[in-house]
């Protein structure tokens, strides 16, 4: 009997939760633009919640079948009262189809449709948002404490579940099993069955040749015997079925950190500081939605650096000089302690108005080209002021020689903090 099982449990009570799904699918253009609009009209703090989302009606409009102009057509009318078969009917007066209300001023925008309305949900919304964004150069590292584990196939074992039944393994058995049986029955049948031809080809015995009747009556009996025991011989037995097996075994996981390098001295107005939070609030939402396993390092710095918590770092208001390099040793060290590079991705962001003491510039330039970005995957310098300093100067002299490992680039409005953020954090291969 064939039976379907459909499990809900992860539905609620929204049955419907597969065909919004494909709906999503569907239109992802039209919802990712949508949602890049809503953007543009809400806070960085806003950003995690939900959004009601307006597509056009021609967009999701399909072709149908239906009937063309012209012709003759008999049509049922429900509640008709004042005409029967035959009778002509005015043309309604205005020129249209008659649905308009006639009231209201004239328009020459012509006619159109109320715009398709749904609501994204706060996980939905998150996941558009964050569709087409990764770490860079995320790679594989060693196994770790708690591995991720793969199934992989390991040959054949004598019992399972009927979904891994190997069909022809388990036929090739049980015709080995059949053969080796009854290979003797088989070969004393044939060996019979000759002798009984042998004696029924000779002339008839006389009515008194006992032996010779005895004899015959013996093969006939022993070849029945034989032929019973071969055809007891089940053609399946539950011995000779094999499942296909499968084991579980330790795959590398991908293990990273992000280093959040933030500049809280003097030099960095309220107004610089609120683009360096929002900035950091947007990576911090980005990892905290993509990946589980990562740790997220917050440095603080003026003339001196702390490794501080999430509150200390966005709500702080310890201020200073500008010694930027004093983050940056921190940084290595917190590296060196706690984030082996051979089992750890390792990724920086620094944010910053390029203001710092002028002999410690060439000092970070120096600490990042020899100690950091050789053990990090990906290093990000957001610049929130639109001189360039001596930190600037330095930092493009370092993205010369460096590579596709390090990344600078400047936000000086709060509508260039998501297109910075997303041209620093576009997937490999994706155009941001």
């Amino acid at each position: 009997m064939f039976q379907q099982i459909i499990d809900r449990r992860l539905s609620g009570k929204n049955k419907s939760i597969g065909n919004r799904e494909r709906f999503l699918r569907r239109y992802k253009d039209q919802i990712k633009g949508a949602v890049r609009r809503a953007i543009d009209g809400r806070g960085i703090r806003d950003l995690e919640r939900g959004e009601d989302i307006r597509i056009p009606k021609k967009d999701i409009s399909e072709p149908v079948f239906h009937h063309g102009q012209g012709g003759q057509r008999d049509m049922v009318h429900p509640g008709n009262q004042d005409y029967v078969a035959g009778d002509r009917i005015k043309r309604p007066k205005g020129g249209g189809a008659g649905g308009g209300s006639g009231q209201g001023q004239a328009s020459d925008s012509g006619e159109g449709e109320d715009d398709f309305v749904f609501s994204l949900s706060k996980e939905e919304f998150m996941q558009v948002f964050f569709e087409d964004l990764a770490l860079p150069h995320l790679i594989r590292t060693q196994l770790a404490e708690t591995p991720e584990w793969k199934s992989h196939r390991a040959g054949f074992t004598n019992d399972g579940t009927p979904s891994n039944l190997h069909i022809v393994r388990s036929m090739r058995g049980a015709l080995g099993r059949r053969i080796a049986l009854g290979n003797d029955s088989r070969r004393e049948l044939r060996r019979l069955e000759q002798q009984l031809a042998e004696l029924q080809a000779q002339p008839q015995p006389r009515p008194t040749d006992l032996l010779a009747e005895q004899e015959l009556l013996d093969l006939q009996t022993r070849i029945a015997e034989l032929r019973a025991r071969i055809g007891h011989i089940p053609f399946l037995d539950p011995i000779d079925l094999r499942f296909r097996s499968r084991v579980k075994v330790p795959v590398p996981t991908s293990k990273a950190v992000m280093f959040c390098v933030m500049d809280v001295s003097g030099s960095m107005d309220e107004s610089r500081k609120e683009l360096s939070k929002r900035f950091f609030i947007l990576l911090y939402l980005f990892l905290t939605k993509h990946y589980e396993k990562i740790d997220i390092v917050f440095i603080r710095h003026h003339t001196q650096a702390q490794e501080v918590d999430e509150q200390g770092f966005f709500h702080s208001t310890e201020t200073g000089g500008t010694v930027v390099s004093s983050a940056l040793v921190l940084m290595e060290e917190i590296i060196r302690a706690r984030y082996p590079s051979d089992q750890w991705n390792i990724y920086g962001a620094q944010a910053s108005d390029g203001d710092n003491w002028h002999h410690d510039s060439g000092r970070c330039r120096e600490i990042l080209q020899n100690k950091i970005l050789p053990l990090c995957r990906y290093y990000a310098y957001v610049q929130v002021a639109e001189p360039e300093q001596n930190l600037w100067d330095e930092y493009t002299r370092l993205g010369e020689v460096s590579g596709p490992h390090f990344a600078m680039r400047k936000v000086t409005s709060a509508d260039q903090i998501y297109p910075v953020f997303r041209d620093l954090f576009k997937k490999e291969g994706a155009t941001a």
